[in-house]
């Protein structure tokens, strides 16, 4: 079956549920399906991180690359959240340039930075650096993804992977950019070079999603950070077909497929056209436009702001209260921040509003 044969409205839950069964019949992949849910389910970008004490002593001495390259690590790193918050679905822990690493770009995750690239891709006789992904690049993903299913239960996991352009614009750039100049200039100025990196970083995307899929992922979510930089006509032209590609090859899993990017109002049609069943919506758009611009056929995610979180409880309920509102009577929606938790965010803040969140939307 494919992602877009994903069945909707009408299935009842399996009463007597085997364990694979009970994740197919979690909230959260109902969810991503539009079907009926006990709950709107919810979960959080980045909610294993740096707001959880117990993820800064677990992580004590260990750098970012290394951390995802630790099967153990990476199962508890990804167990943390799903124990303290309750929440419905866990992301595995990784970052989006571990397949890079995997594949030998000389690359680090420095703190206070983020990734940087020694020797950045900007010419044709660079993309010599780009081979292609196999499993046993990266084993350490099929055995973390392994231990964790044992221990989730009726808890879904979601892989993840960077997008073609995120990825892109790391490599080009060499690192973080505020205005992405030289990711444009090749992209305006050698528009075939351009294609031939996307498509490459498409072939190590898929990849790198089929492992984790293969080896046991519910959902996978394509993290497009950055593409909000672009118009939606640039979108179109010179990153779609990269992000279809990855979805297309991934599309006979029959897993729910969620796209996700930053400042992505203009561009969320165009996010749904490129082939995910889920759009994800950060705050800065309410969900009933977000829908309107996704047009039918999807579910959506999202979208308090994570700042809310520093607000008063009363605060945060009745923001949360107009992200309810607006998603009333949408085909299918999961909770979420509108971007990640914020590093200095109090976990309980986290743990109050999964719990708000299931009580004020049970069924």
């Amino acid at each position: 079956m494919s992602a877009n044969d994903l069945p909707r409205a009408g299935q009842q839950p399996n009463p007597n549920p085997t364990a694979a069964d009970a994740v197919k019949d979690s909230a959260f992949l109902r969810a991503c399906r539009r079907e009926p849910v006990p709950h709107t389910p919810v979960w959080f970008m980045r909610q294993a991180g740096r707001s959880l004490p117990e993820y800064r002593k677990v992580r004590e001495g260990t750098t970012m690359l290394d951390s995802c390259m630790r099967p153990d690590l990476v199962t508890e790193i990804t167990l943390q959240p799903v124990r303290r918050h309750n929440v419905d679905a866990a992301i595995y822990f990784s970052d989006i340039v571990v397949p890079l690493k995997a594949i030998g770009i000389d690359l680090d995750i420095k703190p206070g930075v983020g990734p940087v690239v020694e020797r950045p891709i900007r010419s044709r006789a660079d993309l010599a650096q780009l081979r292609d992904l196999t499993p046993q690049d990266v084993s350490y993903v099929t055995e973390a993804i392994g231990m964790l299913t044992g221990e989730l239960g009726a808890t879904p996991l979601i892989g993840f992977a960077g997008a073609p352009f995120t990825l892109a614009s790391y490599l080009v750039e060499g690192g973080p950019s505020r205005n992405h100049e030289h990711t444009k200039a090749l992209m305006y100025g050698d528009p075939q070079l351009w294609a031939d990196l996307l498509d490459r970083l498409s072939d190590i995307t898929a990849a790198f999603l089929k492992v984790q899929i293969e080896a046991g992922a519910s959902a996978v979510q394509l993290f497009d950070s950055w593409v909000g930089a672009l118009s939606p006509a640039d979108y179109r032209r010179s990153v779609m077909p990269a992000s279809r590609k990855v979805f297309e090859a991934v599309s006979g899993y029959g897993v729910p497929r969620i796209h996700f990017g930053v400042g992505t109002g203009e561009l969320l049609g165009l996010l749904g056209e490129a082939g995910a069943d889920v759009v994800g919506v950060d705050w800065r758009v309410p969900l009933d436009e977000a829908a309107r611009r996704v047009g039918p056929g999807k579910a959506l995610q999202g979208n308090l702001d994570p700042a809310v979180l520093f607000s008063t409880q009363d605060a945060v309920e009745a923001k949360t209260d107009e992200v309810l509102a607006a998603a009333d009577g949408l085909e299918g929606h999961v909770f979420n921040l509108g971007h990640g938790v914020l590093p200095t965010t109090d976990p309980d803040a986290l743990t109050r509003l999964v719990e708000y969140v299931h009580t004020r939307t049970a069924r």
